[in-house]
């Protein structure tokens, strides 16, 4: 399906993102005939120029995609740059002749999707210097903005931001992106669990005993130490990504499938969700640290011996909560979330543990029925339950009924950005956070970022390890067990 005619502006056009995300979506969707009369405007301070700018991305596509000479060409050619203070507003004059030439060369009718991939600090300052030379307006064609995160750096900053950009962009403008959404696992999670007369009617606190949430990263914090020590993994993780993921399983079905009302029910879930006591962050949350060790034979730095972090650095690179929804589907159902960095795996996934059988007749140690549904690597889903054990008796023995999109050989499945970026175009904000989600679920970590500012106890945990023993301790007090799981989803992980 072909988008709306547009221009894609991309503020930050020199950086990483571009060149590793946002240039090789726009390509596969142009490869793939998802993109008809289009341009890209790269905007940046950096001196290029269109043909500088052209012989770079196409020296990343190169590096990172499969082409053909032509169309790598074709592509190259709707390519566009603008050199721009992006601090200055009279400099934004420079972009009203560029893109009435684009609009009228590619007959686009004045549509125009704006990405900031640059520093927050600009996330407020571009749209005014937008509106300064009416950039924003849409008396001739839409006008949109896509915001990366993060979106504030707490409840206070988000409130602040919000305010900034409502000055001149209207609600409807406005697509704040978290590309884990974008991911086909995520969205199919929704598919799963309302197309299902199997799964829904079990989707509740009489069936399931608990949820368990990972994000984990087998990397360290990289080149990144000077931007991550500002964020730490509660903003660089928990806040956006998981707390979305969580919304979207215990979301209510949608009255019908549209943005409004798939992103209604994702509200709900984030003001449901219980507040955090004094008490909560005291004993129902562990922040981590890592600390150098040896993996595969290999030694690895410690975080704070990491490029671009303090030596006395109290960032957490791992955290693990127990929280609460406060409604009549999940009253009393315990959600356990954590993520980190420098862990034996790459993997993020949702685990729903249903609750055993009241009398296990057939064994005492009957496995525990789970439905997995990994995000990344290796999309998949998996349902583990119990059979006979061939033999003698009837002892029980876990087994699965795997799902993995790999398996979908003959089909296209988007990227997340090729995914997001085609919906900002046409106009579809489901898979984009609305202003009311952001603001509850900053209010729902702020007592976690006071705790950190308090001095809250941050745990050591040595790399390639599943985090402190704090963290096995949390599920423990209630029984209960962190899946370990693997980068690949097999049938035994």
């Amino acid at each position: 399906m072909q988008t709306n005619n547009n221009c894609i502006v991309i503020f930050g056009a020199s950086g990483d993102l571009t060149h590793r995300k946002l240039i090789p979506a726009l390509y596969n969707l142009f490869k793939f005939g998802r993109l008809n009369q289009f341009s890209v405007l790269g905007v940046a301070r950096s001196e290029l120029n269109d043909d500088t700018f052209r012989e770079k991305m196409r020296e990343a596509l190169l590096q990172t995609e499969e082409t053909t000479p032509e169309t790598l060409e074709e592509f190259c050619n709707h390519l566009y740059y603008q050199a721009v203070n992006t601090s200055d507003a009279a400099d934004y004059g420079k972009l009203v002749p560029r893109l009435e030439e684009l609009h009228t060369k590619y007959q686009t009718n004045g549509n125009t999707l704006y990405y900031m991939s640059t520093p927050p600090s600009l996330y407020g300052v571009i749209p005014e210097c937008l509106a300064a030379h009416g950039l924003n307006t849409e008396e001739e064609g839409w006008k949109r903005i896509i915001v990366e995160k993060p979106f504030g750096y707490d409840e206070k900053t988000a409130q602040e931001l919000d305010v900034q950009i409502h000055r001149f962009f209207e609600e409807h403008q406005i697509y704040r992106i978290d590309h884990y959404l974008g991911k086909e696992t995520v969205q199919n999670l929704l598919v799963l669990r309302f197309s299902n007369g199997l799964f829904e009617p079990l989707w509740n606190r009489n069936y399931i005993d608990y949820v368990e949430i990972t994000g984990a990263e087998a990397i360290g914090v990289e080149e990144r130490g000077g931007y991550y020590d500002g964020s730490g993994a509660m903003r660089d993780m928990f806040q956006n990504h998981l707390l979305q993921v969580l919304a979207m399983v215990a979301m209510e079905p949608p009255a019908i499938i549209n943005a409004n009302s798939m992103r209604d029910e994702v509200a709900k879930v984030m003001h449901s969700l219980r507040p955090l006591t004094q008490d909560d962050v005291e004993h129902n949350l562990v922040l981590g640290q890592y600390t150098a060790a040896e993996i595969d034979g290999k030694e690895v730095k410690g975080y704070l011996q990491e490029k671009g972090v303090p030596s006395n650095s109290r960032t957490e690179t791992f955290m693990a909560l127990r929280c609460e929804i406060e409604n009549w589907r999940w009253a009393g159902v315990p959600f356990y979330v954590r993520t980190g960095k420098r862990l034996p795996a790459r993997v993020t996934e949702i685990v729903i543990h249903f609750k055993t059988t009241p009398h296990p007749v057939f064994s005492q140690n009957a496995p525990e029925n789970k439905l997995i549904i990994r995000i990344q690597p290796d999309e998949a889903i998996s349902m583990r339950f119990g059979l006979k054990k061939p033999g003698a008796g009837f002892e029980a023995k876990e087994v699965s009924m795997d799902f993995r999109y790999a398996d979908l050989a003959d089909d296209q499945v988007l990227t997340a950005y090729e995914r997001l970026l085609l919906d900002a175009m046409k106009g579809d904000a489901t898979l984009f956070a609305r202003t009311d989600a952001v603001h509850a679920a900053w209010k729902f970590v702020q007592p976690i970022l006071d705790y950190k500012e308090a001095g809250g106890r941050v745990y050591e945990y040595e790399a390639g390890t599943w985090g402190p023993v704090a963290a096995e301790k949390l599920i423990a007090k209630s029984g209960r067990v962190w899946r370990k799981p693997s980068g690949k989803m097999k049938k035994k992980v």
